[in-house]
């Protein structure tokens, strides 16, 4: 088949300009999977739930050394593309609708040259669970290394933290708040456990710096007239070590409150390759739940600092150029092999 050229911000500007925020990714997945097939790719399409797909890409029938990846949904709300001189701008424009586009340029790139032990894996639900990822990993296809696409500047990851979100759940008595002392207020007992978190030293990694928490929910009470029977808060915590350091290090606040454990994601460190810039990131990735595709880099272009913001945009040189970096990275990994 004759190959048909396509230039990469055309491409990101048309998935860009699919709304695809978690979980409505079934209309971009199918457009990008005919995008494919109209030019040779093999594309298996993976059931992950209702009508949301991954895409597993491949360039002949064997399965590649080397896999690319990143997500297809993104934060609402949905805003089109446009380009205002070097920068494209939009939803998904360097969380991660660019950084597939990108990838798609580089298994060309490499494709014209030959090689046919590289992939791509797109996956869903990155924003919000991680679905496609965990439906991803029931099925690997025996890649060696897995180069996961998020916007880190061009830089290869050298770690990332994880997240451990915890509800602090305090209980009082319910009273007439004329009479507060009948009562036992859940509020306050919230309050004295949130300062004594101030107060407290969590864990440090020499690598990953240390430990930092949002506390990013309130909750308590039924009305202003009544001493409040309950009250509640989750804190996200970006983690540098196990969960259950984290965990033991809040247990002097059980005198006020107890906990429910909602998401721990592991940090992790990855492999990175001579000749780019590294740096560790406070964020996660679906990097965590892709364990059997095997062994982790991470890289993109773009800034996390403009990601899920109203003024999400990447730099269409730094765009252009991730298409020769990560054919660089693929080549420099099948030569470990």
């Amino acid at each position: 088949m004759a190959k048909i050229a396509f230039d990469v911000v055309d491409l990101a500007r048309s998935l860009i300009d699919i709304d695809s925020t978690t979980p409505h990714e079934a209309s971009v997945s199918s457009w990008l999977t005919s995008w494919l097939r109209a030019r040779d790719y093999r594309v298996e399409v993976q059931p992950v739930e209702g009508d949301r797909v991954n895409l597993y890409v491949t360039v002949q029938e064997r399965d590649p050394d080397v896999v690319l990846s990143t997500h297809l949904d993104c934060v609402p709300p949905f805003f089109p593309s446009r380009v205002d001189g070097d920068l494209l701008y939009g939803r998904g424009a360097c969380d991660a609708k660019g950084i597939a586009a990108a990838q798609v340029g580089a298994l060309d790139k490499l494709r014209d040259a030959g090689e046919t032990r590289v992939g791509a894996l797109f996956v869903v639900g990155e924003e919000r669970g991680s679905h496609g990822a965990h439906a991803a990993n029931r099925a690997p296809r025996g890649s060696r290394y897995l180069v996961d696409g998020e916007p880190t500047d061009n830089r290869l990851g050298v770690a990332t933290r994880g997240v451990y979100r915890v509800r602090l759940r305090a209980s009082g008595r319910a009273a007439h708040s004329s009479h507060p002392e009948e009562g036992e207020s859940a509020i306050e007992k919230l309050l004295d456990a949130l300062i004594g978190l101030r107060a407290m030293t969590l864990p440090y990694d020499a690598t990953l710096g240390h430990t930092s928490y949002t506390v990013a929910l309130i909750e308590g009470g039924v009305a202003p007239n009544v001493v409040p029977p309950d009250a509640t808060a989750e804190v996200n915590f970006r983690i540098v070590g196990p969960a259950t350091a984290v965990r033991a290090a809040l247990e002097p606040l059980a005198a006020w409150v107890a906990f429910d454990d909602v998401v721990e994601v592991p940090p992790v460190r990855m492999a990175t390759v001579p000749g780019f810039d590294t740096a560790v990131f406070p964020f996660t990735t679906d990097i965590p739940f892709l364990t059997a595709w095997g062994e982790p880099l991470l890289f993109g272009p773009g800034s996390v600092l403009v990601a899920h913001t109203a003024d999400e945009h990447v730099s269409i040189d730094a765009l252009r150029a991730a298409i020769d970096h990560y054919a660089r990275i693929a080549v420099t990994l099948l030569a470990r092999l």
